[in-house]
């Protein structure tokens, strides 16, 4: 099992896509640090693109790599290694290579100007939001043979989490507004990571108070030590729930 992470870590660590995004990230970083006067405003940048980019090119650049090392897959298949451990190395291989990306562009810049809790919260996020879009890109690769159907379908995984998902529940909140639904938007934001890793860095930022009185509901939550724990909690069963629902499909699959 270390073998095969070893030898899907030295491929993907030498893929031009990912030294891109690594370079990428790092310019992001540094120049939203340099151009602005203090480092809060540089942190919100980052937070965008936390939110937006980093789930965005995790989930697709795992479920091209997916169907791209079909063959080799197949090949590892013909070896005899439980197909547990084969799709537990893909799944370790791909999040240690995405988080590492992640960490080398935009974690050292957040630990030299941010070296507080805003920005470990914010390190520690973007490396679970890194973890959770490669499960999901698992997922979606296991669910159809056909490429150009694996990556739309992880692309529509994107959307609706990053766009579509806060959509809804805009128009929740307008249909809903004579009701005091505020409670009840603590658990919706558990139906979605971007949202859970959004309101635990914005608590931290100290800007809940902009966010009105569903704001101070959030941090009465998520701000105590039990829901920071929840939170985590919930991340982190993002990540497991769609990756095992791959590899029990993944299990059962004809190849």
């Amino acid at each position: 099992m270390n073998r095969i992470i070893k030898i899907i870590l030295s491929d993907i660590i030498r893929n031009k896509i990912v030294l891109a995004y690594t370079l990428i990230l790092s310019i992001l970083s540094w120049s939203s640090f340099a151009l602005e006067d203090n480092s809060s405003k540089g942190l919100l940048t980052i937070l965008n693109v936390i939110l937006f980019t980093v789930p965005l090119v995790s989930i697709l650049f795992a479920t091209i790599y997916l169907y791209n090392s079909a063959e080799f897959i197949e090949l590892l298949l013909s070896q005899p290694i439980k197909r547990r451990k084969i799709w537990l190395s893909l799944f370790f291989g791909l999040s240690t290579a995405m988080v590492f990306a992640f960490f080398i562009g935009a974690g050292i810049p957040l630990l030299v100007n941010s070296p507080d809790s805003i920005g470990f919260m914010m390190l520690l996020n973007g490396c679970l939001i890194s973890i959770i879009f490669v499960a999901l890109a698992f997922l979606s690769s296991i669910l159809t043979r056909d490429k150009a159907k694996g990556i739309g379908l992880a692309i529509m995984i994107w959307l609706y989490f990053a766009l579509l998902f806060d959509g809804m529940v805009l128009f929740l909140l307008f249909q809903l507004a004579e009701y005091p639904i505020e409670n009840m938007m603590v658990g919706i934001t558990a139906f979605s990571p971007i949202d859970l890793a959004r309101i635990q860095i914005l608590l931290h930022l100290d800007v809940s108070a902009m966010m009105g009185y569903t704001g101070a509901i959030f941090k009465d939550f998520f701000g105590t030590t039990a829901g920071l724990i929840v939170s985590f909690v919930l991340l982190a069963l993002w990540a497991i729930i769609p990756f095992f629902i791959s590899m029990r499909k993944f299990n059962k699959k004809d190849l």
